[in-house]
């Protein structure tokens, strides 16, 4: 069968990271968490002090930004910046306010986007994020889009909190969606649309087992063409 590239775009908390990961393991291809390189920028960003008004400040914190995944003992992709594992640092809720407005400016995409298409160049790969159908790899093989209703979104989200102990209000984490939603869909550069045929799944009342058949399925029809028949 032949290697393909699966982008999976959405929003936050439908389950995009999760399901990627899962289809990758099955696959056995190479999973890339685009929306960990944006929260590891806005970690580094944020500790380092770095000015969001200020290019040249940026130009030389994105400079001094390397971003590695390594596959831990349970086999789970970790975030590593600068040779330094931040997999539980990048998921807290101060980054999550942050992400948005950081992954919104030219220069980080522009970076980020260059980083994503060299890991991506061997295809065979599953990559999740906000853009990766639209901009990162509009020539991808398969295109996901998943959505999910607000409060659904927001309770797993509060789950995925309170399983790094970080316990944050229902309320606030809706709050926190709904402005994330907002920039990522209005901002200029790369913003969260569903791709040219890309195919929709709405994942509110499906479960991550349902959510990673459907992409296998769909995945299979790519990677032998005659099951498209």
């Amino acid at each position: 069968m032949k290697k393909i590239i699966i982008a999976i775009d959405g929003y936050s908390a439908c389950g995009k990271s999760t399901t990627a990961r899962e289809v990758a393991k099955e696959l056995n291809y190479r999973y890339i968490d685009s929306g960990a390189m944006y929260r590891t920028v806005t970690l580094y960003f944020l500790d380092h002090h770095v000015s969001l008004t200020n290019p040249k400040e940026i130009e030389k914190a994105l400079s001094e930004i390397h971003i590695t995944f390594v596959i831990n003992s349970k086999g789970a992709s970790e975030t590593f910046l600068n040779g330094i594992n931040i997999e539980s640092a990048i998921r807290k809720m101060r980054i999550s306010e942050h992400v948005s407005l950081v992954s919104a400016m030219r220069e980080v995409r522009l970076a980020m986007v260059k980083q994503q298409r060299k890991l991506g160049k061997e295809r065979g790969i599953v990559m999740d994020g906000r853009d990766i159908g639209t901009v990162v790899f509009p020539e991808a093989d398969l295109k996901i889009f998943l959505t999910a209703d607000m409060l659904v979104r927001a309770f797993r989200r509060q789950k995925e909190l309170l399983e790094r102990n970080d316990l944050v209000d229902i309320d606030e984490i809706v709050d926190n969606l709904t402005k994330r939603d907002q920039i990522d869909s209005s901002r200029k550069e790369s913003p969260l649309v569903k791709a040219d045929a890309a195919i929709s799944i709405d994942t509110t009342h499906i479960t991550i087992d349902e959510q990673v058949d459907e992409v296998i399925r769909l995945s299979l029809t790519k990677m032998i063409p005659a099951l498209k028949r």
